[in-house]
């Protein structure tokens, strides 16, 4: 099947908390490290609350890149650097000074390192440390499943610059809680709590900001316990899906359905459930 599906066990999982940090690319504006099974991505410029500049967006995309090639990571943590911020938005000391074609080149650019994030075939979560406004809402959005400290605020605030979201926020965000909701806080600039986020269905859930990151690993051991070739088909028939219509969704859906019962993990899978067995996913 693809070999590109790391051979994983619920085991190499569990131990992930003590494993050796891996072999990692460096950045400057971003802490990346592996442990077991996970990639931690941390946005590091709590000085300026985690703020997005065209060399941080690049150093989110090496990271990502990194962690989606590597067949040992089986999931990504995403979060911001300090107790203030996820990520507060863009760079406004940079955007002040392109013109409206960098602008949109710029705009390209972070949408394309935010359908990485979407579309990396592994589970990503964001775990939302304090304020995620403009381009860290949007980054926020992009990710499998969104954990909120009780702190954290949201909003699309690039009306109040004379702009409009440019990383995906008109898109993704009518598609997560509805238009007239979406339309309602991108057109005021407002910013909601995390418990309204949580209400209107843009956070999973909200956990204490100690225990933030705890819960970001565990849901990802819990998703690492199951056949990893599904996980990455579950997240490829979802994700593109979406940009269809129900018939031609339901459509990709069976023909995923069918490469997963051709694998190894789905005999395995099966074999175990009969058996009574906890089951040794191997990703072929």
């Amino acid at each position: 099947m693809d070999s590109s599906v790391a051979a994983f066990t619920y085991e190499d999982v569990m131990t992930s908390a003590i494993s050796d940090v891996d072999s990692r690319p460096h950045f400057a504006n971003v802490l990346y490290e592996k442990r077991g099974a996970v990639a931690y991505v941390r946005v590091n410029r709590p000085k300026v609350l985690n703020a997005l500049n065209r060399s941080t967006w690049t150093e989110l995309r090496g990271a990502l890149e990194d962690a989606r090639d590597d067949a040992a990571v089986r999931g990504v943590i995403l979060t911001g650097a300090g107790d203030k911020a996820f990520v507060a938005g863009a760079d406004i000391s940079e955007l002040a000074h392109v013109s409206a074609v960098e602008a949109e080149a710029s705009s390209r650019f972070g949408q394309a390192v935010l359908d990485l994030i979407e579309n990396l075939g592994k589970p990503v979560i964001a775990a939302i440390n304090g304020f995620a406004l403009g381009g860290g809402c949007e980054t926020a959005m992009a990710c499998t499943i969104r954990i909120a400290a009780p702190h954290a605020k949201f909003g699309q605030p690039e009306v109040k610059l004379g702009l409009l979201p440019g990383g995906g926020g008109t898109q993704r965000l009518p598609r997560l809680i509805g238009k007239g909701r979406a339309l309602q806080l991108i057109l005021t600039g407002g910013m909601i709590n995390a418990e309204e986020a949580h209400r209107i269905g843009l956070v999973n859930e909200i956990v204490p900001a100690a225990e933030l990151m705890q819960r970001a690993e565990a849901i990802l051991r819990e998703i690492a316990a199951n056949g990893p070739i599904a996980v990455r088909y579950a997240l490829e028939a979802t994700n593109k899906g979406m940009d269809t219509s129900q018939n031609e969704g339901l459509a990709l859906e069976a023909a995923y359905f069918g490469l997963c019962a051709g694998t190894e993990d789905k005999k395995e899978g099966t074999s175990a459930f009969l058996d009574k067995r906890a089951p040794q996913f191997r990703g072929r």
